[in-house]
C-alpha cells in the first residue's frame, strides 16, 4: 500500500515492499500534485503485482539515449545518425545526467518548450520522435514505470520554410538548367549542380559517385553508396535506406557532358567524380556547392535555394509534367510513396486548378 507525503511544494510516494524478509520501501518525490504521485505509485504497484520490480539504480538519460542509439540504430545512414546525435546534444544541454527515473511529464514539457523556443516545427517533431522511441524502450525494459513523453504539447517558434521556398518553379528550373550547361568547363561545381538538378540525388549520394557508377551505354547511374565526412571519419557510407539503392536514367546530353569530363579530368585514388584535393573532406563540400548555386541563381535574378532544394526542384518538375507519383518516389529513393505524397503535396495542390479545368472540359467535349 502506498502512502503520500507533501514535502514543501511537491509530493512523494512511499510503497511498502519486503525483499528477502527485509523492508525495502520504494520512494520517489518531486511530483507537482498528489494526483501525479498517486498515478505513478499505482503503476509501480501494478508492476510489483505482476512480479516485476522497477530498476532503482539511477540511469542518466543522456547515457541511456547514447547507448540506445548504439544498440538500436546500427543500420542508419550517416545523415540520419547526425540527427540522432543532434537530439543527444539537446538532451545533454537540458537534462545533463539527470536520471530517467527522476524525469516527470512536466520536466519533459519544459524541455520541449525550451528547445522549441528557437526551433521550427519540423525540428521539434524530429527530436520528440527520437526521445519518445527511446523512452518507450526504457518503459519496456522496466527502467521507468511510465512514458513521460506521453501527451506532450509540442511547441515551436521559428516557422518552417514554406514548401514553395524550397524549390524552383518550372520556368526558373529551365533557366538554371541552361545556365549550368553553359558554364560547364573547368569548374567541377557546375557539374555537381547540373547532376543534382537532373537526377534528384541527395548531396551525399552525389559526392559518393565514382566513375564506375556511370553507364554511358544505357545512360544510367548506379546509386549504392554515399560519401560521408562525419567527425574525423571520411569515406564511403551506406545509403539512407534500402530503397535508396537504385539505378536511374539520365538524359543523353548530361551523360555526354560527363563522358567528356571523364576523358579530360585526372583520376584519383577512389575514382570519385567530385573529388576535391583541396578539401579536407576529399570532395566538393556542401558549403562550397551552396555558394556556387547561390551565386548562379543571383546572376539569373532567381531567389536562392540550397543544394537540397535542387532535389525538391527535380521532383517538382517531374510532378508538374505529370510523371507518376510512384516513379518519382522510386527515383528519389524514398522509403515509400507516402513519404513522397507528404513531401510534395503542395505541387498537387498547385495543379488542382488545372485538373478542375480539364475535368469540366472532358464532359463539355462529350456533349454532341
Amino acid at each position: 500500500m502506498a502512502s503520500f507525503t507533501k514535502r514543501g511544494k511537491t509530493w512523494q510516494y512511499t510503497i511498502s515492499r519486503m525483499v528477502n524478509g527485509k523492508s525495502k520501501p520504494i520512494r520517489k518525490g518531486g511530483f507537482r500534485t498528489k494526483k501525479e504521485a498517486q498515478v505513478a505509485a499505482a503503476e509501480i504497484e501494478a508492476n510489483l503485482q505482476k512480479g516485476t520490480s522497477p530498476e532503482l539504480k539511477p540511469r542518466p538519460i543522456d547515457e541511456y539515449f547514447e547507448n540506445w542509439i548504439d544498440l538500436y540504430k546500427t543500420n542508419i545512414s550517416d545523415t540520419t545518425m547526425k540527427h540522432y546525435k543532434y537530439s543527444l546534444q539537446a538532451i545533454e544541454n537540458h537534462f545533463g545526467g539527470k536520471p530517467l527515473q527522476d524525469i516527470k511529464r512536466s520536466d519533459y514539457q519544459a524541455f520541449i518548450n525550451d528547445f522549441g523556443a528557437t526551433r521550427s516545427k519540423e525540428t521539434v517533431e524530429k527530436l520528440n520522435s527520437h526521445v519518445r522511441a527511446c523512452v518507450k524502450d526504457a518503459v519496456e525494459d522496466q527502467i521507468i514505470p511510465f512514458d513521460f513523453t506521453r501527451k506532450v504539447n509540442l511547441t515551436w517558434t521559428t516557422p518552417a520554410k514554406k514548401a514553395n521556398e524550397k524549390h524552383l518553379n518550372y520556368d526558373d528550373s529551365q533557366r538554371l538548367l541552361n545556365a549550368l550547361r553553359s558554364k560547364l568547363g573547368d569548374v567541377l561545381g557546375y557539374y555537381l549542380l547540373l547532376l543534382g538538378l537532373v537526377s534528384g540525388l541527395r548531396f551525399g549520394e552525389l559526392v559518393g559517385l565514382t566513375r564506375k557508377d556511370f553507364d554511358f551505354v544505357n545512360n544510367k547511374i548506379n546509386v549504392e553508396k554515399t560519401w560521408s565526412y562525419m567527425g574525423n571519419q571520411v569515406g564511403f557510407g551506406a545509403t539512407k535506406n534500402d530503397e535508396s539503392v537504385r539505378i536511374i536514367k539520365i538524359d543523353d546530353k548530361t551523360m555526354q557532358s560527363f563522358r567528356k569530363l571523364f576523358d579530360e579530368m585526372p583520376t584519383n585514388l577512389n575514382q570519385l567524380v567530385f573529388f576535391s584535393p583541396q578539401s579536407k573532406y576529399k570532395v566538393i563540400s556542401n558549403t562550397n556547392a551552396n555558394k556556387i548555386l547561390r551565386n548562379t541563381l543571383s546572376s539569373l535574378g532567381i531567389d536562392s535555394i540550397t543544394m537540397h532544394g535542387l532535389r525538391h526542384t527535380h521532383a517538382s518538375v517531374l510532378l508538374y509534367q505529370k510523371v507518376s507519383m510512384n516513379y518519382v518516389s522510386e527515383r528519389l529513393g524514398h522509403k515509400d510513396v507516402e513519404t513522397t505524397w507528404k513531401t510534395y503535396s503542395h505541387i498537387l495542390n498547385e495543379m488542382r486548378t488545372e485538373d478542375e479545368e480539364k475535368t469540366t472540359a472532358i464532359f463539355e467535349n462529350m456533349i454532341v
